[in-house]
């Protein structure tokens, strides 16, 4: 599905996704919009929500220096490169910000991983691996896995499956937030702005 036009080939909207995600205020906002129980949100109420996840402290406490240079950005940058995505509907006159439904897809792109982890898509995808290397050598009757039947091994890939599904909740618990919490952060690597 290709959420930011039908004339755009698929590397083309990937590039895009990568775009939008490749800087950290941008990710915020994606954040707040996809997190909040309204349609609509005020461009100074997004501003203030940012700048606190930005100096780590409540909203309450953001400085009108620190809101006013987050406003700033999202108004001249930020904001109209997630509507041209077509991901938010901005009116500039009104300072609000509606997020369209295609933004939900995006979310899926912000998985948390912190430092040298690898991602659950990727656990999973290995986790396979390794099941169908062991069912196959079962299947063929390969040392030492012929010793043992095969409701054992078909038991031992179902509880290999079932304690990686619970870590996967526990951890996914933990990240869940909500609208007011810290957004999960995603590493990009040296260079990034917040600009």
């Amino acid at each position: 599905m290709n959420v930011v036009g039908e004339d755009l080939s698929e590397a083309e909207t990937t590039e895009q996704l990568f775009e939008i995600l490749s800087n950290r205020r941008r990710r915020y906002a994606v954040y707040a919009l996809g997190q909040g129980e309204e349609d609509t949100v005020e461009l100074g109420e997004l501003a203030r929500r940012i700048a606190a996840w930005e100096t780590e402290q409540p909203p309450e406490q953001v400085s009108s220096t620190e809101r006013k240079r987050v406003y700033t950005a999202l108004q001249q940058s930020h904001l109209p490169k997630l509507a041209d995505a077509g991901l938010v509907d901005y009116d500039e006159r009104a300072s609000v910000i509606h997020a369209r439904p295609e933004l939900e897809e995006y979310e899926v792109y912000m998985e948390l991983v912190h430092g040298r982890e690898i991602p659950w898509s990727h656990y999973y995808l290995g986790l396979s691996g390794v099941a169908v290397s062991l069912l196959l050598a079962v299947w063929v009757g390969a040392p030492p896995f012929s010793t043992l039947p095969d409701v054992v091994w078909m038991a031992a890939l179902v509880a290999a499956l079932t304690v990686s599904a619970a870590a996967h909740a526990y951890f996914s618990r933990g990240v869940e937030l909500v609208a007011d919490g810290t957004p999960p952060e995603v590493e990009i690597g040296p260079g990034e702005t917040d600009d």
